[in-house]
């Protein structure tokens, strides 16, 4: 039975560390999946125990439920972050990661000059500063076609790479030598049309609406049509596009010297989630 008297101990409960300005600009999600703020700022809290307990979670990793729980406890503005858009999550993580540990994340390195094991440390809530420029830029023409698309939510994300893996893994049987080679061959020709199929299907799914002089199309089973039938030249235009912003939310290379030869390079940060928020460092 829940205490309904007040909790002397609420004073102590954990406050915003931080405030982040989402990408979207709060644009994108769907109806009640986000408590709008006025000046665009989003409080952030550090994780809980429980939180960081989430993370060492295999299967709630690997299909985004420790990712969708730990926003849900550290930016409850974020009320379904399933329904978030894809752009949204790296700042996310980001700020709470900053939140829960500082601006600071030891990162390892191999010189390509001497091959020496380098620690560096790294900024990462430069990352939030270079985000919050970011516009998107959701309609691309293409000849008499104005092409409007969305960000995915994190749930569409995550459910493409969940079928990108299963798929993956039917590759491996390829190597099973007690396989006959005709059901190799029968089992490759067909993973490998379905991820062909799919690489299609992520670009169709972003399509929010086609205007043409005549009409406004915005049946996403007519969209999925016209981008299976589309002329090459249409869809690589569109997928070119979507690439093109997935690649602006890449985490800027850091400017790194090796401790031994002193050369001087580019160190690239990734945001892989399983080792981002592996330890507090």
């Amino acid at each position: 039975m829940e205490n309904s008297n007040p909790n002397p101990l609420a004073a102590y409960y954990r406050q915003p560390k931080i405030y982040v300005q989402l990408p979207s600009r709060g644009q994108f999600y769907a109806e009640g999946a986000l408590d709008v703020s006025r000046d665009g700022q989003y409080p952030v809290y550090a994780m809980t125990a429980k939180d960081e307990l989430m993370y060492k979670t295999p299967d709630a990793l690997a299909s985004g439920q420790s990712t969708v729980e730990i926003i849900k406890s550290c930016i409850p503005a974020i009320e379904d972050p399933w329904q978030m858009p894809s752009i949204d999550v790296d700042v996310c993580l980001i700020a709470i990661r900053v939140a829960t540990y500082g601006e600071n994340m030891d990162i390892s390195s191999t010189c390509p000059s001497c091959n020496t094991y380098n620690d560096y440390e790294v900024n990462i809530s430069n990352y939030l500063e270079y985000m919050s420029t970011f516009e998107y830029n959701s309609v691309i023409n293409v000849g008499e076609l104005t092409v409007h698309i969305r960000p995915y939510t994190y749930k569409e994300v995550t459910q493409a790479q969940l079928k990108t893996i299963e798929q993956e893994k039917i590759f491996s049987v390829l190597n099973d030598e007690k396989m006959p080679d005709d059901e190799k061959l029968a089992r490759f020709g067909d993973s490998f049309s379905k991820l062909t199929q799919l690489t299609v299907d992520i670009i169709s799914d972003c399509v929010a609406a086609i205007q043409t002089p005549e009409a406004t199309v915005t049946d996403s089973l007519q969209i999925k049509q016209f981008i299976n039938n589309a002329p090459k030249d249409v869809f690589e235009k569109i997928s070119n596009h979507v690439h093109e912003i997935k690649k602006q939310f890449d985490f800027p290379a850091t400017d790194v010297n090796c401790t031994e030869c002193q050369h001087h390079y580019k160190l690239n940060v990734t945001l892989d989630q399983a080792d981002f928020f592996a330890v507090g460092s």
